[in-house]
């Protein structure tokens, strides 16, 4: 990697510097748009007592589910829980510290965090557990919680196409969390399924500028279906 050129070769360059007890935030909405291969790296790391910051945590035995499996996950913050019967082991064994944040909420999070705003109001959560402890103050006769943002010291995110200086695309659906996740990491690490030359891609069309961008790796999806639901004959 050199100059503007933020293409790494192999997924240990990728991930370099990742260590215990980091914070780590990632892109994804169930399986939909998740980096699959970084997850897979960190697993072969051995990470451990990290705090993850996603909307779920995957499933058994695939995405940020695999990171369970070896107890490499010190807390999560995320949204829906309900996908992982190993997650939900360690939760009520208390290995497993659990922060549930309402999905808008926990978008907020990432973007005000990337754009360096410390907190903000919301009216989500607020007379509900969500809302216990937090400041309140009223606007407009309405009360609202203040919600700190969330900084990670790595991102981990999934677009589509990218160019060599980090700009990307996502696609359809799988953008869900990504762009916010992307501009919330001291170093944010894309994987992403092309890589092109500066200049190809229509500059209209870029979700994440590559200055948010640190590292960009060309990666292989198989983007697993989370549930699989056929027509009856």
């Amino acid at each position: 990697m050199s100059g503007f050129n933020k293409v790494v070769d192999n997924y240990w360059e990728a991930m370099d510097g990742l260590q215990d007890n980091m914070t780590v935030i990632a892109g994804g909405f169930g399986l939909c748009g998740i980096p699959e291969g970084l997850i897979t790296q960190i697993k072969e790391m051995g990470t451990s007592g990290l705090t993850v910051v996603s909307n779920n945590c995957g499933v058994d035995g695939f995405g940020l589910g695999i990171l369970l499996e070896d107890r490499q996950i010190k807390k999560m913050v995320s949204s829906y829980v309900g996908e992982n019967a190993l997650f939900e082991q360690q939760l009520l064994n208390g290995e497993l510290e659990v922060e549930l944040t309402p999905q808008g909420t926990l978008a907020e999070k990432m973007r005000a965090g990337g754009a360096g705003i410390p907190a903000f109001f919301t009216a989500t959560g607020y007379g509900t557990p969500v809302g216990e402890g937090k400041e309140v103050r009223e606007f407009d006769g309405r009360p609202y919680i203040m919600e700190e943002s969330i900084t990670g010291d790595f991102a981990i995110v999934k677009a589509w196409k990218a160019d060599k200086y980090g700009n990307c695309i996502y696609r359809h659906t799988a953008q869900n969390f990504n762009p916010m996740a992307a501009t919330a990491g001291k170093i944010t690490v894309v994987e992403v399924e092309e890589i092109v030359e500066p200049g190809e891609l229509e500059a209209s069309q870029i979700h994440t500028p590559g200055i948010y961008v640190d590292r960009v790796i060309k990666g292989q999806f198989e983007k697993r279906i989370e549930r699989q639901v056929l027509a009856k004959n």
